[in-house]
């Protein structure tokens, strides 16, 4: 640690291949699918039904949440049926689509308004963190990507892990039929991809999403939080301080004090003239 004086070793993790080598859950991966639009011949829902049943063929378990009745940001309380429905399907699912058309160069409101109603964190627990993501938009005119490069930015800010692949549908009312299938096109096999991508690389993350998601700065603020509530006696002391051996290490390995480190390590009762005298 000579070299990062800086760095506090208890929140430290090296990066290991050992760690990523699980085991792996069996049950099929869990997709939640959204789609941008209320009208009832929607292109986007089109689009997102075609997902599934691709998904749905190679063996995914798939919720579309129908986004009609979902009120509009804040308008309600977080305990709306839809809002409670739209939050607890984030949680069950293990992967994501995003289906949205574009309107103006940009998402609709009715698709923002779904990712708006999903929280960063909700207690200790992240709805969308760790979870992979498909992006996918359909097109009234010529082909564009303003969709799914804003929906990458909605993902990465949701703490998503966004697959490489994509999908963009020109002229959407051109590729359905009057059943609302798609018909064969390179549009289509692009959604096939798309959604095998996906499958995969859910199979991949799934239960590995805690560990790939885990960050040092979140770590190290837990230590500074478990050690100012032993110091508030709210909870008992570890039976290895996390705080003060980081302190320790840095302290031995430079010769001098960590400042940071030693923000971590609890406060010690103060003994009045005598802790004046002892620091002297």
């Amino acid at each position: 640690m000579t070299q990062l004086p800086n760095l506090v070793s208890a929140a430290v993790d090296l990066p290991d291949l050992g760690k990523l080598a699980l085991a792996g859950a069996t049950h099929p991966p869990r997709i939640l699918i959204l789609y941008g639009s209320l009208r009832p011949q929607s292109f986007s829902r089109k689009a997102a039904l075609e997902a599934e049943r691709i998904l749905r063929h190679f063996g995914a378990e798939t919720r579309v949440f129908d986004p009609h009745e979902l009120p509009i940001l804040d308008s309600v309380s977080a305990d709306h049926p839809k809002v409670r429905q739209l939050r607890e399907w984030s949680l069950w699912s293990e992967g994501q689509v995003w289906v949205s058309p574009e309107r103006h160069g940009s998402p609709t409101a009715v698709f923002k308004n779904q990712i708006d109603w999903l929280p960063l964190e909700e207690g200790s627990v992240r709805p969308t963190q760790g979870r992979t993501l498909a992006v996918m938009q359909v097109c009234g005119g010529s082909q564009s990507f303003n969709v799914v490069n804003a929906l990458r930015v909605l993902g990465r800010w949701m703490r998503m892990i966004t697959i490489p692949n994509q999908s963009s549908v020109p002229k959407a009312w051109q590729e359905f039929d009057e059943h609302g299938r798609m018909k064969p096109s390179p549009y289509y096999d692009r959604i096939v991809d798309v959604m095998e991508e996906l499958f995969k690389f859910t199979l991949l993350v799934r239960d590995r999403s805690e560990y790939l998601g885990s960050r040092y700065s979140e770590r190290k603020g837990d230590l500074a939080a478990q050690a100012l509530a032993v110091a508030s006696g709210a909870v008992a002391p570890p039976a290895a301080d996390a705080g003060e051996l980081a302190a320790n290490d840095a302290e031995s390995d430079t010769g001098t004090p960590n400042p940071i480190a030693a923000d971590l390590r609890p406060p010690s009762a103060c003994c009045g003239s005598a802790c004046a005298s002892n620091e002297s």
